[in-house]
């Protein structure tokens, strides 16, 4: 059932962290730690946003799940708005609630450039503006919001080239920009991420180059860069001490020596390579995973297929339309 809301703010009721959600469709509700309305204690209202009460009354459809937050200081500290046909720009007002932590504008079809005003949210800790209509250059000026610990900006029509600012964020531990039409090289400052569990996607753009060695030393355990035109060797991002869990780096121009890698993550569960010019032979430390996925199709490898693990439980289709790769679950070697 929708409920209507005059306003947008901490009306009604209110108890701690939580705030009701306005036009929200049966079953949705905040994504990523926020929180649905509850029976409470009434605590005084926050003066609403003119700017944004008026949009909110008058714009979104019913089918959008809107909400926001309220701190038990009666700052709004959480907005979300999803799955609406906006067909415009973010407004203004949004960047004027300067409280906010968690900002989400997920499928609502918002267009133009994130605008600079978004620097005025320096207690910003959650931004997710993914499966918009967004345009213009990834802007340097989020490296601003100092708190920032995920920026979620995958499908949208984001240009140019990725900002290296974004490796001065000390508290970022995400970073999603996949399935836009970014161009350039990945940046050498993305070597300074430092956050012990890194998630970096970056699929389905332009990217080119070769992925800065540096790279090494930052701790990632998701890296996605697929369908990209990325070269030269990324074997570095394989070893005893890495915390590596998904691997994704199909569809590139990556050329090294596969052999040579002898050790990988314990905890990697994904490893996708396929559509690449990777040569050499299967590394037998792969027998020590527990992989669910593995795919090398479409290389310059030969040799046996080392024995153990789940290397022979995995499809033919992991292995084929390489120079000379054999054993089970291939044919045998000659």
């Amino acid at each position: 059932m929708v409920r209507r809301h005059r306003t947008v703010g901490c009306r009604g009721h209110c108890r701690s962290s939580s705030i009701a959600i306005s036009r929200s469709r049966r079953g949705s509700g905040f994504r990523n730690g926020g929180h649905r309305s509850r029976s409470g204690t009434a605590v005084p209202a926050v003066p609403a946003n003119p700017g944004l009460t008026t949009w909110f009354h008058g714009t979104p459809p019913p089918t959008a799940a809107n909400g926001t937050s309220c701190h038990e200081t009666n700052r709004i500290t959480v907005f979300v708005l999803q799955i609406a046909d906006l067909n415009r720009p973010i407004p203004s007002a949004v960047f004027d609630l300067v409280f906010l932590e968690t900002l989400i504008l997920h499928k609502t079809n918002f267009t133009g450039q994130i605008p600079h005003s978004i620097t005025n949210l320096s207690h910003l800790k959650f931004l997710d503006l993914s499966w918009n209509h967004l345009s213009g250059d990834i802007p340097s000026f989020l490296s601003q919001l100092n708190n920032l610990e995920t920026i979620e900006l995958s499908f949208n029509n984001f240009t140019g080239s990725i900002p290296p600012s974004l490796s001065q964020l000390q508290n970022l531990s995400g970073l999603f920009l996949g399935r836009n039409k970014l161009t350039g090289e990945i940046p050498e400052s993305f070597a300074d991420f430092r956050q012990q569990d890194f998630y970096l996607r970056m699929s389905h753009n332009q990217l080119s180059g070769e992925i800065p060695r540096k790279m090494e030393h930052a701790n990632f355990i998701v890296i996605d860069v697929s369908r990209n035109m990325l070269d030269g060797d990324i074997s570095f991002f394989f070893g005893k001490n890495k915390s590596l869990i998904y691997a994704d780096f199909s569809r590139n121009l990556l050329r090294f020596d596969f052999s040579k890698v002898e050790y990988f993550s314990k905890r990697l569960r994904t490893l996708d390579l396929n559509h690449n010019r990777i040569t050499g032979s299967l590394p037998v430390g792969l027998v020590d995973l527990n992989l669910d996925r593995l795919n090398v199709s479409y290389n310059r490898m030969c040799g046996r297929i080392p024995v153990g693990g789940r290397l022979q439980e995995l499809e033919t289709t992991s292995y084929f339309h390489n120079r000379c790769l054999c054993g089970a679950p291939l044919h045998e070697c000659k």
